[in-house]
């Protein structure tokens, strides 16, 4: 859907593609209030859900469906119906859903994987990264990532937020902060993301795009744009490409303040950009 007086009016901000992974709707500690927020500010011609969207692992243990998350689902499901393609990728906390690869419900799109082309002609592998597993498997990060700690951080996470919002101060992540100052977590994700790069590029693509790791990034890595769009538990980020094919994170806790307010974000990390490069 390209951008329209109504978008203008409302404050709608527009981008031709926007890509999501990672959101896992039904887990306590998604943040869906925030995936919301964007979902109604944002119009876009192209929606990728990458991955883990609900997470069955944790209705496994625990059944948690609040009015946010089903509030998210039934707007993606609008999305579908009224405004955008939307191609759903399940990743491995919503593995089922492979079962339905080659599918089209409600108007979503399923697949195993996708190819994107950007307005420029660069050619990305969209994937949903649990494939790259074995990169960090039997790692200090994997172990981060996989014991109660990592449950109790979230907690403390949105314990410290719930203050923060308190005195006025934009969202901040806790894990985000620690994976990135542990020296083997750093070594680790740095590991998954050149795994990734190689995998791109041995089947001839410029790109991939992926999440699983909940770690929000964009740098190049020998040739190879690699990119992931972070997650909706801890950083409340997604990827999106404008009309002249730039690549952009967007950390939305911040983005939305500086979209309603323009003014410059305060405490947050800024957006990370890549330059919309032609082919050929």
């Amino acid at each position: 859907m390209k951008p329209d007086e109504t978008d203008a009016v409302k404050g709608r901000q527009y981008y031709r593609t926007v890509f999501l992974s990672d959101i896992h709707l039904g887990y306590k500690h998604c943040q869906a209030e925030f995936l919301l927020d964007f979902l109604r500010q944002v119009r876009c011609e192209r929606l990728y859900l990458i991955g883990d969207v609900i997470d069955m692992w944790a209705m496994k243990h625990r059944f948690h469906w609040p009015r946010h998350h089903h509030a998210v689902l039934k707007r993606l499901i609008k999305i579908a119906a009224k405004q955008a393609k939307v191609i759903y990728i399940p990743g491995n906390h919503d593995e089922i859903a492979r079962n339905l690869v080659g599918d089209t419900i409600l108007n979503i799109e399923i697949h195993r994987e996708y190819v994107h082309t950007t307005v420029t002609g660069r050619r990305f592998l969209l994937c949903h990264g649990d494939e790259f597993e074995n990169a960090i498997r039997h790692t200090k990060l994997n172990r981060i990532l996989g014991d109660i700690g990592y449950d109790l951080l979230l907690w403390l996470n949105q314990l410290g937020n719930g203050w923060r919002r308190l005195w006025g101060k934009p969202y901040w992540s806790a894990a985000t902060y620690l994976k990135n100052r542990v020296d083997k977590a750093r070594q680790t994700i740095d590991k998954y993301e050149e795994t990734a790069a190689i995998s791109a590029r041995e089947r001839g693509f410029d790109g991939v795009i992926c999440g699983h790791i909940h770690q929000p990034e964009i740098r190049m890595i020998e040739g190879i744009l690699y990119c992931n769009d972070g997650d909706w538990t801890e950083s409340c980020t997604a990827l999106v490409e404008d009309e002249n094919g730039w690549l952009e994170l967007l950390h939305w806790s911040n983005a939305r303040q500086s979209l309603r307010t323009d003014q410059n974000m305060e405490d947050g990390a800024p957006p990370i950009r890549a330059l919309p490069q032609t082919q050929g």
